[in-house]
């Protein structure tokens, strides 16, 4: 009678056309959802605080701008366990599915949007309307890919297939900042504030639909499966994650260990446009090409260092990371009052590239070993998404306002900065993860 019943519930096999599809999928949704998110930051650092939120004062409308790039992160919890309840309930593919076409159809809604010289006051109002229509999708896609990838993946393998959903981060980083430079490149200042930075924005719906293409071919994922055949699934997921003791426990460490991922790349990646266009005076093309060329290492090296994670526990390696984070800040702050364009490139390729690789690859697998099947959709997004108020979306704000009162000096920025690593790393070393089966 056991063994019958373990071969009726014994996962499906799974063919290796299967996994590869599975594993482009997990990349390309990444990808897209991430281009779509961070073309914001970047349009704020660069474009919105003149065309959305115009003032008097420069700090005051790049922090305006800031603000609303804050409010996708505010949203992104929501959509976290909105879509997390649906991922665990109905399954993790039809979830991805609703949360890429949401995103593509708010991210092309900010291409047409006219600004407040053509509107008034309704025209910011929009944008943070559409803010967190992105941050709601978003909260619910990075979980589902990561969850494709990772119980798809053979035992060993985990952190090195949990790492490709990452690298969709640094692609779509990468192919939004280039895409700008590009755009700044070819036309004039007028040009590019009139209908250039459009252009980026519409290219949404052309990767939505290749996106969609590809994931509709995906099969729900073998754990889910199995777990709905023999247990069913949780009625209110995100309520059972504080019921048991040692979920609960894992729950709020990985909420403090993603305070330094989160506030490194908003850091490296969003505040460092503002800061080095705005404070330091650096050409605004060259500053957009050393975040892409740092987007491209990082995308690089992500799988490297998934497959050391395997090696190293995923939860170790999240920690030697973050503690490198917190070492990194002050040199690399130090270089920028250089003002020298070459140098600040190089150590943005160094500090977002290669000490971020290592911080990233390791945490989908990581937060995805912190809840059982039944509630991991819902553990890994709210994990992830409700962090990101404080450790993603406050950072670039926090740090123009530390960098503001020191008088341009970055010092009490990098106080700030090297305390999220230290904190990240010991909460890190606190998790206990759970086998990613069961």
């Amino acid at each position: 009678m056991t063994a019958g019943l373990h071969a009726a519930t014994a996962p499906r096999p799974v063919r290796q056309a299967e996994i590869r599809t599975v594993l482009v999928s997990s990349l390309l949704g990444t990808t897209i959802e991430w281009y779509d998110f961070f073309l914001y930051s970047t349009a704020a650092s660069l474009v919105f605080d003149r065309l959305f939120f115009p003032t008097q004062d420069a700090a005051v409308s790049t922090m305006l701008a800031f603000a609303t790039f804050f409010v996708g992160f505010a949203a992104r919890p929501i959509g976290g366990v909105l879509f997390g309840h649906i991922g665990d309930r109905i399954g993790r593919k039809r979830t991805l599915v609703a949360t890429m076409v949401l995103m593509g159809a708010a991210t092309a809604a900010m291409g047409a949007l006219p600004t407040y010289q053509d509107i008034g006051l309704l025209a910011p109002l929009l944008l943070v309307a559409l803010r967190v229509v992105q941050g709601l999708a978003v909260g619910g896609e990075w979980a589902g890919a990561v969850l494709l990838a990772v119980e798809y993946a053979p035992p060993g393998r985990r952190a090195r297939y949990g790492a490709w959903p990452q690298v969709g981060l640094a692609l779509g980083l990468g192919l939004g900042t280039g895409l700008f430079a590009l755009l700044g490149n070819l036309l004039d200042e007028r040009q590019f504030l009139g209908y250039g930075w459009r252009i980026a924005f519409g290219l949404s719906v052309v990767l939505v639909f290749v996106g969609l293409l590809i994931r509709l071919r995906v099969a729900e994922t073998p754990a889910f499966e199995q777990v709905r055949a023999e247990r069913g699934t949780a009625r209110a997921p995100f309520p059972d994650l504080f019921r048991d003791r040692a979920t609960r426990r894992n729950t709020v460490l990985g909420l403090l260990s993603r305070w330094a991922e989160g506030a490194a790349f908003n850091t490296w990646a969003v505040f460092f446009l503002s800061y080095a266009t705005s404070t330091l005076h650096l050409p605004r093309t060259g500053v957009l090409v050393s975040v892409m060329a740092a987007a491209i290492v990082l995308a690089v090296l992500l799988p490297v260092f998934g497959r050391l994670a395997d090696r190293w526990t995923p939860r170790r390696s999240y920690a030697i990371g973050a503690v490198l984070f917190a070492l990194s800040v002050p040199p690399a702050f130090l270089a920028f009052q250089t003002r020298d364009p070459l140098l600040s490139g190089v150590v943005i390729v160094l500090v977002l590239g290669v000490v971020h690789a290592v911080l990233y690859a390791p945490q989908g697998t990581l937060y995805a070993q912190l809840s059982p099947v039944r509630l991991r959709y819902t553990g890994t997004s709210f994990v992830y998404q409700f962090s990101g108020i404080y450790a993603s979306g406050l950072t670039p704000l926090v740090i123009t306002a530390l960098v503001d009162a020191g008088g341009g000096s970055p010092w009490w920025a990098c106080a700030y900065l090297a305390a999220t690593g230290l904190v990240g790393a010991a909460a890190a070393l606190a998790l206990r993860p759970r086998d990613l089966h069961f």
